[in-house]
């Protein structure tokens, strides 16, 4: 088991803990960190799972696929690290990450 920390836009942080296998969204609707609504419950077609990733973990969430740019590309605070939670599946490797949150979700 892992932990990953959530960060609102305020700054308040919510320390999660996580499997490997389940998605950031699934990770953050567990622990009920606000913000992270999944909408869609997860079938990446809303933006309510929006995450800005720091630079030094991007690589770890892997690759972004077609429909998740597409989704990206449409919320107003993207960022060159932004994902959406429910197409990023937690790994081990991310034990210790730290993600923001925007001040807005779509």
């Amino acid at each position: 088991m892992g932990k990953i920390t959530f960060i609102e836009n305020d700054k308040t942080e919510h320390v999660t803990e996580f499997e490997a296998g389940i998605t950031l969204m699934q990770v953050a609707l567990d622990n009920a960190v606000p913000g992270i609504d999944g909408d869609c419950g997860g079938e990446c077609a809303c933006g309510t799972c929006h995450l800005i990733v720091p630079e030094e973990w991007f690589d770890k969430t892997g690759p972004i696929n077609d429909a998740e740019e597409q989704m990206l590309s449409m919320t107003p605070e993207r960022a060159k690290t932004s994902r959406l939670g429910c197409q990023v599946k937690a790994t081990e490797a991310m034990d210790g990450m730290t993600v923001q949150l925007p001040e807005f979700q779509m």
